[in-house]
This record gives C-alpha cells, structure tokens and sequence, in this order.
C-alpha cells in the first residue's frame, strides 16, 4: 500500500516554495508594468527569481523530471494566488485542472524506479 511519508511531504513543500518563489517573481513586474507600481519591484522579482532557480537544484532527481513534476504543483499554486491575491475563487474546472496536474505530480515524482 502507498503512503505519503516525510521524503514525499519535504518534495512537496520544496514545489510550493519553489512555485511561490515564481510567482512572486513574475507578479512584482507585472505589478510595475500593468498597474504603474515602482520600477524599484524589480529588485525584489529578480531575487525571487533567483531563488526559484536555486530552489529546483535543491531536488535530487534528474532536473527534466524535476520540470515535469514542478509544473504540476505550479499550476496549484497558480490557483491558490488566484485567489488570495486577485481575490478569484478558481472554478470548478480550476480545481479539477488542478487536480489532474497534481495527480500527474505525483506520478512523476513519486513513482517508484528501478536502480
């Protein structure tokens, strides 16, 4: 029977902080270029945007499957800024597109291989 041990819990929260690192680094110049905020949030974009980088070397799998999985939780995480941020409630169609990409997360990342 599977389980979802500690090994499983630290790579996902690694995704989430990795996703927000993200987000956060691309939504601070969109808040310069579409809402005429300080040029001056590019700084903490860049930063964040390097600690996104630095956050996917932290996973120990090959850095394609690290991508693939990543992409999964990033689309969550998408949805849950969504709606604590622009204050939209995803859809029902949200919620199951973010399911299945989760779903696909958890094949990708947590399969088990052989070697």
């Amino acid at each position: 029977m599977a389980y979802c041990g500690v090994p499983e819990i630290k790579t996902f929260l690694l995704f989430v902080a990795t996703a927000l690192a993200e987000i956060l680094g691309c939504y601070l110049p969109w808040l310069w270029l579409r809402q005429g905020h300080s040029a001056w949030l590019l700084l903490p974009a860049a930063a964040s945007l390097a600690l996104f980088a630095w956050l996917l070397t932290l996973h120990p799998d090959a850095s394609g499957r690290v991508y693939a999985a990543y992409g999964g939780v990033y689309v969550g995480m998408a949805l849950v800024w969504l709606w604590l941020v622009d204050g939209i409630q995803p859809s029902r169609w949200d919620l199951l597109g973010a399911a299945v990409t989760l779903a696909g997360m958890a094949i990708i990342a947590f399969a088990p291989r052989a070697g």
